[in-house]
């Protein structure tokens, strides 16, 4: 069942260990550090939760009680239409700023879902756990983030090769109860606001790093599991005028270390099977759909910052130049490139077993173009604005001091807007594109779904080479050396 904002928030007081500024938080629904991001995710749950939304943001699971869209199995190409359409209102709440909202890596657990026969091929046992676990976190409307990189320490050497064995996060043992872990992993991003997190490795691992090879769940106030956050944002902006993205939408990300922290085995879904923590990402539609849910939460951020661009033009009173138009249209037809490629990952989809999932290689094309197109947006923003973004008052509370105020009304002038609006709509623009969150937004989406390499090869291998191929020597069949051509050489 879905469950509301305010049993949203009760969730998170459970006494987790969330390691920042030099103390321990242990609630983050009230530290001055997280809470706006916790009232932001509860929003969202309160809004799947809305009766008026029940069709749009919920369906209907084999028990007969709904379920929040983000754990649907699609059956056919209108389920994944529908649910995506979910997605979208979603995301809109949050203009595409959070990489990490429930629906993320519920699109992971729910893509390995559907490969369980995989599961069941490897181990009957860990295959039921995957089952329960879904069920158990679909039905209690979980917020889930994961961590499944590796400590970055000495890039030249795998995990195993570290000078400590535990840097990365493995097993140190195992018992009749389950298995107990030792180690870091990154990036919990999300993780100051989720229930709970999945635990695996997406990097290749080599023989003899057996340790690593984990896949699990647990609660995030696990005894043992500490999560050490980067610096807030949200802290640093306790203006929401000032910094309105900032200020609200900061998910954090995080180190997760685990200090013996004991899986029971109903969580565990593999241990010890370096195959299979790739086969579970690659030979299920986990990857697809996890990254599919990415480029529907892209679309409408582009949406956003394309928005942003046109109103940028507005306000400096320059639509009707020539120049600017011609940015505003390739702004324009890049957005809407990438809402071509949502909808022909769903359209060029195909049934796997029962489930009807995304076109695996739009997917990755999506991905290694959208990592080169998203700088060069921002880029283009910074253009149309020039010194906009830049020259604004310092803060709020600039405009209640009445001698600056009237300063603020002569400078900032715009043929667009009132002179507050113009502060309003550049500072919001500003924390977008050049602020330390909107900083931080740039290398996200670089490297969110891996280095360049890593996606360009997933595009290498998903490609039809064979069909192009055959296109190729169909056209040299069609024509041959001709004699006339070589005896009148000789």
């Amino acid at each position: 069942m879905t469950k509301s904002g305010q049993e949203h928030l009760a969730s998170l007081r459970d006494g987790r260990s969330i390691y920042i500024n030099g103390a321990v938080c242990h609630d983050s629904t009230t530290h001055r550090a997280f809470r706006n991001i916790c009232s932001s995710a509860a929003r969202l749950y309160d809004f799947a939760n809305d009766p008026s939304r029940r069709e749009l943001m919920t369906y209907e699971t084999e028990t007969g009680q709904r379920a929040n869209r983000i754990w649907q199995l699609p059956a056919s190409y209108e389920d994944l239409v529908q649910r995506r359409k979910a997605l979208e209102a979603w995301t809109a709440m949050h203009g595409g700023f959070l990489g990490r909202a429930p629906d993320h890596v519920a699109s992971c657990i729910s893509g390995m879902r559907m490969g369980l026969p995989l599961f069941e091929g490897y181990d009957p046992e860990r295959a039921k756990a995957l089952e329960a676990y879904y069920r158990y976190a679909r039905d209690n409307d979980l917020y889930l983030t994961y961590v499944i990189i590796n400590p970055q320490a000495d890039r030249s050497k795998g995990a195993g090769e570290q000078v400590d064995p535990y840097l990365t996060a493995g097993v140190v043992d195992r018992d009749a109860e389950g298995i107990t872990v030792r180690g870091a992993k990154m990036l919990a991003t999300g993780g100051v606001v989720a229930n709970e997190v999945f635990v695996s490795t997406i990097q290749p691992l080599r023989p003899g790093e057996e340790r690593y090879a984990l896949s699990f769940a647990i609660p995030l106030n696990a005894k043992g599991l500490k999560i050490l956050s980067r610096k807030s944002y949200e802290e640093q902006s306790p203006s929401v005028f000032d910094n309105p993205l900032a200020s609200r939408f900061d998910e954090n990300d995080a180190v997760l270390y685990f200090d013996d922290v004991k899986v029971p085995w109903d969580r565990v879904f593999i241990d010890g099977s370096i195959e299979m923590c790739q086969k579970q990402f690659h030979a299920t539609p986990a990857h697809v759909y996890q990254n599919y849910q990415a480029m529907i939460r892209l679309k409408v951020k582009l949406e956003f910052l394309v928005g942003l661009a046109h109103r940028i033009a507005n306000t400096n009173g320059v639509i009707q130049f020539p120049q600017v138009r011609e940015i505003l249209g390739q702004l324009a037809a890049e957005a809407a490139m990438v809402d071509a490629f949502v909808n022909a990952l769903e359209a060029k989809g195909s049934q796997v077993g029962p489930y009807y999932v995304p076109d695996r290689h739009l997917c990755y094309a999506a991905q290694v173009l959208t990592q080169q197109m998203y700088p060069k947006i921002l880029n283009s923003l910074r253009e149309l604005a020039g010194g906009g973004m830049i020259m604004l008052p310092s803060s709020a509370a600039d405009f209640a001091n009445p001698e600056i105020a009237e300063m603020i009304d002569k400078t900032q002038q715009s043929p667009a807007a009132s002179s507050r609006d113009r502060v309003k709509f550049y500072k919001l623009a500003w924390d977008a594109v050049g602020s330390e969150f909107g900083s931080r937004h740039h290398q996200y989406e670089m490297f969110y779904a891996g280095a360049t390499f890593v996606t360009k090869g997933h595009s290498f291998r998903t490609y039809d080479w064979g069909k192009s191929e055959a296109l190729v020597q169909a056209m040299l069949d069609s024509y041959e050396l001709e004699p006339e051509a070589v005896a009148a050489v000789n």
